[in-house]
């Protein structure tokens, strides 16, 4: 890609529609490269037809925006609306191909109709028939997310959000207001599918997670409740709920007395997030700046996956000078701008466009890295501490855990030989290969199951297969499990009849924690590369012995 495509790495992108939606594409066409559709009304055309202009275009991204009530016709009868609901869902399923990603709208029904309807239940049942098959076709295919359309409506309101009178001119539904937000949500979306989302929440607590101070509530108590001010509070903590519960990572760094500020989170009747929900916690009277630099430390992350958010302009200037590469956002002036602040915060920084397993239990598994690394101060030696572990590791299919194998692909810094980063339909094209072999794989330990954790790509084209691709979750390293990993590769392709085995490394300013990765494996340096980096080579008959504590569980699991 080249102009602002290459700029903003949005990827080339489509937007299919029933209604006029020319207004859009052409803002679209400002940021990056964007299918210009032959008129309108034609979306599952050229969806399902492979000749046609749409897939010459080979967009990455798809969005499908339809009007249900064009859709329908104006048919309102329910059995005959799922008729039409369930045919145009039928060929749309029969046109999605694997790898790329499709928006398809959630529903809005409306019509200048129903507002004499005597039926007001209608509408939603209507919508609703939409919405099922939509959540269907989610669950059965990975590559298709539902587009939040009804949110925009519902904020603007049906006043606002359509036009009679430019639907009259040239099917145009929607107001300009309504397709400036629909464009910039298009953009955020497309965004969302190449970043790389921060991935932990540092937060005060005095007049950040509660209001007032814990050392203070005998004489005032803390507002944290069902009313008034301490609602706010609490409706901040219920956004800040949901995001850990997607993924994001919490930790506390406070100035206060560990024992007053305890006893709040473990025992306020209104307190939402318990102890357990935090995967740091720094309650004491050190420079915050220092506290946030260790908490990376502990969960073993670099600064630049870090948020910053306290009450105090003053902390949060401190932080902002002395590491930079924290991301320290605003603090509202009044409570009740504290749940919609934190909304922003998530959509700017850790909104993702799917949630995977791991990302559920992210914080779970950083509690385990809490636990593995007490462990590991316990033992005498740091092969005792690998044995004491118990670490378990097996190669997992990747098919099946497509979305997976983009995130790590993608999201992976330190432990990445070569950086180079897919598109969903880039790496689905991989694993159809017949030239390429893709590892995937989970990990346990004692404390717990850390997951899907790694992946590795050999190009099997040439006489020597070349490991081109090796990724691996931070919170796994320093613990050899990179020694069994390779092993299990070298394995793999020492039985389908290759002697040697190659590994390439490229540098980037993050990944020096894999540099020296094939010089401790035995590997030797045979040549550099075009990327300013070196590839390695092994004998596959001849690999010594490694040093590590973990079993590999044969046989591939979903």
């Amino acid at each position: 890609m080249d102009g602002s495509s290459a700029e903003k790495g949005l990827g080339k992108l489509a937007l299919l529609s029933n209604v006029n939606m020319d207004y859009a594409v052409r803002m679209l066409a400002k940021e990056t490269e964007v299918y210009r559709p032959e008129g309108y009304g034609n979306e599952l055309g050229v969806l399902i037809n492979p000749e046609s202009s749409y897939h010459a275009f080979r967009p990455d991204i798809t969005f499908l925006l339809v009007d249900l009530m064009e859709l329908l016709g104006h048919e309102l009868d329910l059995e005959r609306a799922a008729e039409k609901i369930g045919g145009w869902f039928s060929q749309l399923a029969g046109g999605l191909r694997e790898g790329e990603v499709y928006y398809v709208n959630d529903a809005w029904l409306w019509g200048v109709e129903l507002g004499a309807a005597a039926d007001p239940g209608r509408k939603a049942a209507l919508e609703g028939l939409w919405q099922a098959r939509l959540e269907e076709l989610c669950r059965s295919r990975a590559n298709v997310r539902i587009f939040p359309y009804r949110h925009v409506i519902e904020t603007l309101g049906e006043e606002r959000a359509f036009s009679l009178k430019t639907w009259y001119m040239g099917k145009v539904l929607h107001s300009s207001e309504a397709l400036k937000r629909l464009w910039g949500l298009i953009l955020e979306k497309a965004r969302w599918e190449v970043r790389v989302p921060r991935k932990v929440l540092l937060l005060d607590l005095d007049n950040t997670l509660w209001g007032g101070l814990a050392g203070e509530r005998d004489h005032s108590p803390i507002a944290l409740s069902e009313d008034h001010e301490g609602l706010a509070y609490k409706n901040l903590q219920r956004v800040l709920a949901q995001m850990q519960e997607q993924g994001v990572l919490l930790g506390i760094v406070s100035k206060n007395n560990q024992e007053d500020a305890m006893e709040i989170l473990q025992e306020h009747p209104h307190m939402l997030l318990r102890p357990c929900a935090f995967a740091a916690r720094r309650i004491n009277w050190e420079p915050k700046h220092e506290n946030v630099r260790e908490i990376a430390k502990e969960l073993n992350l670099g600064l630049d996956s870090i948020v910053f958010w306290d009450d105090s302009p003053a902390e949060r200037q401190l932080v902002r000078e002395m590491l930079p590469q924290v991301a320290v956002p605003d603090f509202p002036e009044r409570p009740e701008e504290l749940a919609p602040a934190m909304v922003e915060i998530h959509r700017n920084y850790f909104a993702r466009p799917v949630v995977t397993r791991e990302d559920r239990e992210k914080t779970a598994q950083y509690g385990a890295l809490a636990q593995t690394k007490k462990l590991q101060e316990e033992s005498g030696s740091f092969e005792e501490y690998l044995e004491r572990l118990e670490t378990r590791a097996c190669r997992v299919d990747p098919g099946k855990n497509l979305e997976r194998l983009v995130q790590l692909m993608n999201k992976t810094n330190q432990f990445n030989l070569t950086t180079q980063r897919y598109t969903q339909g880039q790496l689905a094209q991989l694993l159809q290969d017949a030239g390429k072999q893709v590892y995937l794989y989970q990990v346990r330990d004692k404390f717990g199951d850390h997951g899907i954790v790694a992946a590795a790509v050999a190009d099997c084209s040439g006489m020597v297969p070349v490991i081109t691709d090796f990724v691996m979750s931070c919170r796994i390293m320093g613990k050899n499990i990179e020694y069994a990993l390779v092993e299990d590769m070298e394995a793999d392709l020492r039985g389908r009849g290759y002697g040697r085995l190659r590994g390439r490394y490229v540098p980037t300013s993050k990944n020096s924690p894999a540099a020296s990765l094939y010089e401790r494996l035995g590997y030797s340096k045979v040549q550099g590369t075009a990327e300013g980096g070196s590839e390695y080579e092994i004998c596959l008959k001849d690999v010594p012995v490694r040093k590590h504590c973990v079993r590999m569980e044969q046989g591939l699991k979903a």
